[in-house]
């Protein structure tokens, strides 16, 4: 109290020392230097209690990838429902039992309507999927009787190095209110919540039907319409070339996945980049805003209702048509990558007269029909060596149990296998094009 007292008299003694007309101003100044170290404690003491939430959300030991709070408000201002936020994270390498309470836990904060209910109420299981996110249903039994059901995503650790988060929360929000995907509701420290869509998840021997193969074409080629703010340019080589840096940099603790990882070549493996570059260059593919991995995981279906929907766009950006379509050829292998099972020129065919012409497919062009063929075809070594560099990379940092490194060698070595056939086609169709186009300029 005495040095309080002590200091407003020296305050007061400073001002008296001054004309009248110098005596607000310092009163001024004073009073704020005053507010100026009040705010600078309180932004201190904010700044420790986010702390502690921060750490108290990290359920499991996971740490937030973004702040979900900003994220859910920038994500609101361009949608027409309020998107929900929570600080919690849960841990996906959990088993389903130790998972549940947490789950349950995060979908009382995210959405007040529910923070009452008794835990008894939820129910929380796995949804068949990719090999990079854990999803589950939950499903709530809510006060009126009524059955709720939400899909929770929960990011893999570590998944940054491969996804772009920012670019997928941008797309989403778009792609949503042009009819694609579940309607996102929330978003937390890693990952989402998103309407549950009542539909089964594709196999890859269901993309072989006609019928569903037709009606994926279609709605590929509608998904190609949406537009997406932001840069327009092809992130392909952008991501690929990242890969690559990522990648050749590695080192495992398991001295057997060491070994092997030393016997892949990577200056082999960047010349081939840079020449299918510049190959895929000469055929001047469409960019579109691509879904990049149309898997049959990212395929569902309503039987009873016979309706298809593409979901899960995490790898989605602006790209070349060509490599879209030729990556959705290749996942007819599964990944397994039994490559016998991806469709013949016949399947193929079918596939891009209902993409080029979806009212009426049978009136394409043999002319455009081959040039989109060798389109496609070529892009499919560039979706090899992108899915081969982005299995080193999850080898080395998913503690997902699959074997990643394997996959590397699975795509890298039927990239070798086909280079020379689609290298081929590609350059006597250019020669052919290049042969036709000098004739008409005569």
């Amino acid at each position: 109290m005495h040095v309080a007292k002590d200091k407003s008299l020296r305050r007061k003694s400073v001002i008296a020392e001054h004309p009248p007309n110098q005596k607000l101003a310092l009163n001024l100044q004073l009073g704020l230097g005053s507010w100026f170290r009040i705010c600078k404690t309180l932004r201190l003491k904010i700044k420790r209690k986010t702390r502690k939430l921060e750490n108290k959300a990290e359920m499991g030991g996971v740490k937030n990838i973004w702040n979900a709070m900003e994220v859910a408000q920038q994500t609101s201002d361009c949608s027409t429902s309020q998107i929900h936020s929570s600080s919690l994270s849960v841990d996906p390498s959990l088993p389903l039992a130790h998972i549940t309470p947490l789950i349950i836990e995060l979908c009382k904060d995210l959405f007040k309507k529910w923070s009452n209910l008794e835990n008894s109420r939820f129910s929380v299981g796995t949804v068949s999927g990719g090999i990079t996110n854990l999803l589950l249903k939950v499903t709530v039994k809510e006060e009126n009787g009524n059955d709720v059901s939400v899909t929770v995503r929960l990011y893999g650790p570590n998944t940054e190095y491969v996804i772009n988060r920012e670019r997928e929360l941008q797309s989403i929000k778009y792609l949503s209110a042009a009819g694609f995907g579940a309607n996102l509701l929330g978003v937390f420290g890693n990952g989402m919540v998103q309407s549950f869509i009542y539909a089964r998840t594709l196999i890859p021997s269901d993309m072989r039907n006609p019928k569903l193969a037709a009606e994926i074409a279609k709605q590929l080629c509608r998904f190609h319409q949406v537009e997406i703010p932001g840069s327009k340019e092809p992130q392909l080589w952008n991501d690929l070339l990242k890969f690559f840096e990522k990648a050749s940099t590695l080192e495992f603790d398991d001295n057997e996945k060491q070994k092997l990882y030393k016997t892949i070549s990577f200056s082999e493996v960047h010349n081939e980049i840079i020449e299918l570059k510049e190959l895929t260059g000469l055929l001047n593919s469409p960019v579109v805003f691509a879904h990049n991995d149309l898997l049959s995981g990212n395929i569902m279906v309503n039987d009873e209702e016979d309706k298809l929907y593409l979901i899960d766009f995490e790898y989605g950006s602006y790209n070349y048509r060509g490599f879209d379509i030729g990556n959705h050829f290749n996942e007819y292998a599964g990944y397994e990558c039994d490559f016998t099972l991806c469709p013949n020129k016949d399947e193929q065919y079918h596939f891009l007269r209902h993409y080029l012409q979806p009212d009426n497919p049978h009136e394409v062009s043999e002319k455009d029909l081959e040039a989109f063929y060798v389109e496609e075809n070529t892009y499919t070594l560039a979706s090899h060596l992108y899915w081969a560099l982005w299995g080193l990379i999850q080898a080395k940092f998913s503690p997902i149990n699959f074997d990643y490194l394997g996959y590397f060698f699975l795509r890298y070595n039927e990239f070798k296998r086909q280079k020379e056939k689609c290298f081929s086609l590609a350059r006597s169709f250019l020669s052919r094009s290049q042969t036709l186009n000098m004739h008409a300029q005569r």
